[in-house]
């Protein structure tokens, strides 16, 4: 039996896309409040500067990956423009509806989809933009995710993870007390569950560093990989293009 972590728990590699599709259908409803609250708003910016990042023209082909409400699908529609496109994805349908509602209400139609990164349904090369957003640390067999992104871009493509990250030294203990004490205690509050929230912060904690994640973006098939750190290290943008 191949085994992998569901935060703190070792897990059955079969079982993590269940149990995982079950934190976020818990948490669908009331995801984008949780997020300003969680981050006191920050997330926001970290998006923005993603988007700043992607350097999106008229016309280009984006893949959004574990795209959740929405908020980067939605960026990007607008600087590609009617003649370029971006294909909102997820693996989880509750999450996907509430983005493809979120997308409706703001007047734009997407090509939206229940997808798995590990076994991502389209062409060779077909995309200039891979992205996933705070959804890499979630997936079983990230080697597997991150080698079907690159397949999917065409040369010279690129990819943007952005996640939560390691922190400095300095910083872990003020981190740890927020992520253990008061991420479950507001997730209790506001969205009525408290252990979807405390496998959230468990799953920064065993998802690969900084450096760790370049290396394993470069072994999936990216010739130049860098990263910025943002809030301190709290999360990490990579960026990888496509040999």
């Amino acid at each position: 039996m191949s085994t992998t972590h569901f935060g703190f728990e070792p897990v059955d590699e079969r079982d993590k896309a269940r149990r995982v599709r079950g934190v976020f259908d818990s948490v669908a409803p009331k995801y984008d409040l949780m997020n300003d609250l969680m981050s006191l708003g920050m997330h926001r910016a970290w998006k923005a500067y993603t988007v700043l990042v992607a350097n999106l023209r008229e016309g280009q082909q984006v893949l959004d990956i574990a795209a959740g409400t929405g908020d980067l699908a939605l960026a990007f529609s607008r600087k590609v423009g009617i003649t370029g496109q971006v294909v909102h994805t997820d693996i989880n349908e509750a999450m996907l509806r509430a983005g493809r509602d979120r997308l409706l209400d703001a007047g734009v139609t997407l090509p939206t989809m229940v997808c798995d990164a590990e076994k991502l349904p389209f062409a060779d090369g077909r995309f200039d933009l891979v992205s996933v957003a705070f959804g890499l640390r979630n997936m079983t067999r990230k080697d597997i995710a991150l080698a079907e992104m690159n397949r999917v871009l065409r040369p010279g493509g690129k990819l943007l993870v952005l996640e939560f990250s390691k922190v400095p030294q300095p910083m872990t203990r003020a981190f740890d007390w927020y992520s253990f004490k008061v991420l479950p205690r507001l997730g209790q509050l506001v969205a009525g569950d408290a252990d979807s929230y405390r496998y959230l912060a468990e799953s920064i904690r065993v998802h690969p560093g900084q450096e760790e994640l370049k290396a394993m973006m470069k072994k999936a098939g990216f010739g130049h990989v860098d990263y910025h750190n943002l809030t301190g290290g709290v999360v990490a943008l990579h960026v990888g293009i496509k040999c």
